[in-house]
């Protein structure tokens, strides 16, 4: 397995970062928590208008937590 690491001192890290990645992680990411909440659901409730509902609501409550949590720790 190959580590990349980046040095917290260097004002370029974050974007040398950001250059290693590309879209296809966040797609790849997402595609496995479909998979997961896919596997997760009842047996008797599998099927793609479940797992889309289900998948929703997570990441509806996921983006309001973080919105919750900016204005908490004084976010603009």
């Amino acid at each position: 397995m190959v580590f990349q690491t980046f040095d917290p001192d260097d004002e370029e890290s974050f974007d040398k970062m950001r250059d290693l990645f590309s879209p296809a992680q966040v797609d790849q990411s997402v595609r496995q928590a479909l998979q997961m909440c896919w596997m997760m659901l009842p047996q008797d409730k599998r099927n793609v208008d479940e797992l889309e509902q289900q998948f929703r609501r997570i990441v509806d409550r996921a983006l309001q937590d973080l919105r919750e949590d900016d204005q908490a720790f004084g976010g603009p």
